[in-house]
């Protein structure tokens, strides 16, 4: 697989509301917090979903106190599992299959979230033979979107996410170590290795972090205004309020459009190709 089949394969998964039932605002469990002003148990419709499965209050989300729905992406698992799976059916003119399309919605997200890391890591030039290591892996997982609701109900996901961690991590490690050799007075590519840090609050304003591993690191809060991340493996990092204003951000590596959004930034973050720029952020 060529790298812009790659991206444009990243590119396209985005959430398209028209096409889905409103399966964010209705098979989710939420618990009233600083993102929710409300508890709703999973399976239950927000009081703010319309008829047409469109929020009554979209325009007014973070005003009225629903932040969390203004982080929330789907990665357009829900139209797939509205008009994929269930083939257009919906929970509310089919009550009988409410329950399982409730199911499958999270488990669709997981696998597309899949499918956007490995597409991604197919579009970085790696080594012929992780290459196609990964390419196999995500045809395999590309298969997963036309299973039906039991199929993916009997899913063990873990069997799915475990291999294709590991050639994350390998595509990761790669495309780090060879910027890091590039980079005067580098010593030491451990230096670089930041895994799971605990950076809740740390001020790191105009640092240059290139090529630093964060991968499930705790930066929730944490100021990186006119910081330089490019190239850094941000998997499964919280960035919950981390401040990102004039960050560049423009190749960070295994970046999610929820990491984004659960972000401050402003008009001068460099954000890479595939992701949007928040409508709450700053001007």
């Amino acid at each position: 697989m060529n790298s812009e089949t790659a991206k444009s394969i990243r590119g396209n998964l985005t959430a398209d509301c028209t096409k889905c039932f409103g399966l964010c605002c209705t098979a989710l469990n939420i618990v009233a917090s600083s993102d929710f002003p409300i508890n709703k148990p999973a399976g239950t419709p927000c009081v703010n979903l319309q008829s047409d499965y469109g929020c009554q209050i979209h325009s007014n989300l973070r005003k009225r106190g629903f932040k969390g729905c203004t982080v929330f992406d789907c990665l357009g698992a829900g139209q797939v599992v509205s008009q994929v799976t269930f083939k257009g059916q919906s929970w509310r003119d089919n009550p009988e299959i409410g329950t399982k399309m409730f199911q499958v919605f999270p488990i669709m997200q997981q696998i597309h979230e899949m499918i956007a890391y490995a597409a991604e890591a197919l579009s970085y030039d790696i080594p012929h033979a992780l290459s196609k290591k990964l390419s196999v892996q995500l045809k395999e997982v590309q298969k997963l979107t036309n299973f039906d609701a039991e199929q993916l109900l009997s899913l063990d996901i873990v069997m799915y996410r475990f291999p294709l961690n590991k050639l994350l991590s390998e595509t990761s490690k790669y495309i780090r170590e060879s910027l890091i050799t590039k980079l005067p007075g580098t010593k030491n590519a451990n230096n670089y290795n930041h895994e799971r840090a605990d950076w809740i609050g740390k001020k790191l304003i105009g640092k240059d972090l290139k090529a630093i591993d964060l991968r499930g690191a705790y930066l929730i809060a944490t100021d990186m205004r006119n910081t330089d991340l490019r190239c850094v493996d941000f998997i499964g990092a919280d960035l919950r309020d981390a401040d990102l204003r004039g960050a560049n951000l423009s190749t960070s590596m295994f970046l999610t459009q929820m990491q984004i959004n659960s972000a401050k930034g402003d008009v001068k973050t460099l954000l890479p190709s595939h992701i949007q720029r928040p409508s709450h952020w700053v001007n």
